[in-house]
């Protein structure tokens, strides 16, 4: 099997730019994932965040997270079911439409700001990112940044999450496997413990840790408006018996009320014929059916939103 992809930004501004495109495109095409480096996010503040991160988990979420994982090993080696459960400490920070960083009660002044200049270079590399995969896709310049726009702009948030060692890796998932339901995903992990996993012909594969880079990810969202060029790919976090691993997950997606549909120039007559496209519908619809069915296929999910329009019978303002 090939090696997982990883792109050096700085060769998509000179002479080996085709190559670097060429990768890009079979990474998005062929793998759902890849890896960034020299992305244009300087290394001490991405050393600065990964620093403050695991400090706040160890002030203010160890002892939490303790309590929670001494009772889900208890009763996992008592015989109770424990396939539901996340070895994870979790909170997430709120950005666009509206940022929420300041109404967390547990993060200093420090954190918030670090955080803050954290998520606008990952908004900026979201965005640029999405025009590399127009230009690879032969979109316009700027038509999946429009496409995930809504009246308000993109939804845009971090899910900020420490995966501590657990002794019985054999009970407990780290996370379980899924899909991302939005957009384009961007990941700053820990590039010492790994754990993260994706699902590519029938075998899962581990996304490496590597120093200052960020990993990237295709939603359903990105897969619908590709008309399935590219797709969101299964993965999970497995628990690990040593090591706490960091995973700063950020989420550029489509504004609650954005319509997604194909992009009419990847739709191809023979696949309407056969009824092949991938349905209209609205982010915030799609959304309330994946947090109910997140750890499920999402092929279902899909035909659920090709049913809606169906069953409505009205056509989806797309202005």
């Amino acid at each position: 099997m090939a090696s997982f992809p990883v792109i050096n930004m700085t060769k998509l501004e000179g002479e080996e730019r085709g190559a670097a495109m060429d990768l890009l495109h079979d990474a998005c095409e062929n793998w759902g994932f890849f890896e960034v480096l020299n992305h244009g996010i300087s290394h001490e503040l991405m050393d600065e965040v990964e620093k403050l991160t695991k400090e706040h988990y160890q002030k203010r979420r160890e002892m939490s997270f303790k309590e929670f994982a001494n009772k889900a090993i208890e009763e996992g080696s008592n015989g109770k079911d424990t396939s539901n459960i996340d070895w994870e400490s979790t909170f997430f920070l709120r950005h666009l439409p509206v940022s929420n960083i300041s109404d967390l009660p547990d993060l200093d002044d420090h954190y918030r700001e670090i955080m803050r200049n954290f998520s606008k270079e990952i908004e900026k590399l979201a965005e640029h990112l999405l025009d590399l995969l127009c230009e690879n896709l032969g979109l316009e310049k700027g038509y999946l940044k429009r496409a995930f726009w809504g009246s308000k702009g993109p939804t845009f948030g971090t899910k900020v999450s420490n995966y501590p060692p657990c002794p019985r890796p054999d009970l407990i998932k780290g996370l379980r496997a899924h899909t991302d339901a939005g957009g384009i995903i961007l990941l700053f992990q820990d590039n010492q413990v790994s754990g993260l996993q994706l699902l590519k012909d029938d075998q899962w594969i581990d996304v490496p840790p590597m120093r200052h880079a960020i990993v990237i990810n295709i939603g359903d969202q990105l897969e619908v408006i590709t008309n399935g060029k590219y797709k969101s790919v299964v993965h999970r976090v497995v628990t690990q018996t040593d090591g706490n691993r960091m995973s700063i997950a950020s989420f550029y997606n489509p504004g609650a009320d954005a319509v997604i549909f194909p992009a009419p120039a990847l739709v191809q007559k023979e696949s309407e014929e056969t009824n092949g496209v991938y349905p209209k519908f609205v982010f915030e619809d799609y959304m309330n059916l994946y947090v109910r069915q997140k750890f499920e296929a999402k092929e279902p999910r899909f035909e659920a939103m090709k049913a809606m329009e169906t069953v409505t019978g009205q056509p989806i303002a797309t202005t």
